[in-house]
């Protein structure tokens, strides 16, 4: 039994290792993607080393209130105002026609009299309410004021979510000016001081208590079992291959004319491909923690009850991926037919399950749909032990989820193989 079992295994192993490019895309490609994400991820975990964005800035107002709206957005560092354009002085339709064409990403523009405006509205609100009390000390010939727009132009090709962080941190700011305006226009009026520097309420991140520390969250501990994941899964086209090379070689028919049970033909399969996700865990594993610091990455840390929970994880999503490999395989007459298939049904349950896109911020019937990916059940089991220091019981629905998974596909493999060979 062991014998024949070890056969088995020495056979897959010949057959991966011949093949060159098939190693490459196992192991290569995801080093490459988890170098190359968390690079370009890891500024919206650090703020402070983004890079500016620069920003068409044109100002009309040139009073006050616009000289605080960009003081504000000069602080927040993130963004680089720029009023000229090839030296010349921005006008309206420059911003216009260069944000719509994509040079540049976003254009502001603050309209004509937009503090006096301001004043004379925060004026007449609280002289009236003033009035109403019977505290007015003088009055004022009531104007119409229209409201006023600051314009905002983005890039057609602008993300919506980066949109609305423009709006939202633009909304703030002006409600904040305009709450300075209204305390010091009651100041004037009351002949006193308000004291409104600071708010009475303020928000502050709780962050989960790992080893009497805060557990504070970095691109690496996103990212590297995310694309671990998507680098076990990418085993399905060469393991898929293999199987339909063996069919249309007769290799398979021999070994069903053989003395020796399909089920150490399929147990060498599990075990071979189940150490080389392994070894792919822990090669990305390697990487992270000694390539990330080389290129001011952030270390990808964790201890040893966390790596050992990571590696049971990594065998159960490892299980899940080979009886999909095994199953396309087998229903698969040819190459051209596993090969396409299994990267595209790959990219796929990548895409719904979290891997490149959070789950959270999809559609409610798309959150449905990303329960169904088993991606999704291993990187929210990823996420527990890294992100909130989960044990071996928070993990283990999911891990229950991947082994049924795996032993219904392997069951359907099983099933359909076993007809065809009937008929």
């Amino acid at each position: 039994m062991w014998f024949k079992l070890k056969q088995a295994i020495r056979k897959e192993a010949t057959l991966l290792f011949r093949d060159i490019g098939g190693l490459m895309t196992l192991f290569v490609m995801p080093i490459v993607l988890v170098v190359l994400i968390t690079s370009i991820q890891d500024s919206s975990f650090q703020a402070k080393t983004a890079a500016k964005i620069p920003v068409l800035w044109l100002d009309l107002d040139q009073d006050s209130l616009s000289y605080q709206i960009k003081k504000e957005w000069e602080l927040s560092e993130n963004f680089q105002l720029i009023d000229h354009y090839k030296n010349q002085p921005l006008t309206a339709d420059i911003v216009r026609e260069q944000v719509f064409k994509g040079t540049y990403q976003m254009g502001i523009i603050l309209p004509e009299n937009l503090t006096s405006h301001l004043q004379i509205k925060v004026r007449q609100n609280v002289d009236a309410l003033l009035e109403e009390m019977g505290m007015s000390t003088a009055s004022y010939e009531k104007q119409e004021i229209k409201p006023q727009e600051i314009q905002l132009y983005f890039d057609p090709a602008t993300q919506i979510s980066f949109k609305n962080g423009v709006k939202n941190s633009m909304d703030k700011m002006i409600l904040q000016l305009e709450n300075q305006s209204i305390y010091h226009t009651f100041e004037h009026q009351l002949g006193t001081s308000i004291e409104s520097d600071e708010s009475s309420i303020a928000f502050k991140e709780m962050l989960p208590i790992h080893n009497d520390k805060e557990a504070l969250p970095n691109s690496a501990q996103h990212n590297v079992p995310a694309w671990t994941l998507f680098a076990v899964f990418f085993i399905v086209i060469p393991l898929s291959i293999n199987i339909v090379q063996e069919k249309n070689q007769g290799t398979y028919l021999r070994i069903l004319s053989s003395p020796t049970s399909l089920r150490f033909l399929y147990m060498g399969k599990i075990i071979t491909y189940l150490l080389i996700c392994l070894l792919q865990f822990y090669t990305i594993l390697l990487v992270s923690q000694w390539v990330f610091p080389l290129i001011d990455l952030p270390k990808f840390t964790f201890s040893l009850t966390q790596f050992l929970l990571m590696s049971l994880v990594t065998l159960g999503a490892g299980f899940a991926a080979i009886a999909m490999a095994i199953l396309i395989g087998i229903v698969s007459k040819t190459q051209e037919q596993s090969a396409p298939f299994g990267a595209t049904i790959t990219v796929i349950l990548a895409a719904i399950g979290g891997v490149w896109i959070p789950v959270f911020i999809m559609s409610e019937w798309m959150q449905l749909v990303a329960k169904l990916s088993p991606m999704h059940w291993a990187l929210n089991a990823y996420y527990d032990i890294l992100l909130r220091n989960g044990s071996i019981i928070d993990i283990l629905p999911e891990i229950l989820f991947l082994i049924l998974f795996a032993i219904s596909l392997m069951g359907i493999a099983w099933t359909y193989d076993k007809k065809k060979r009937i008929v």
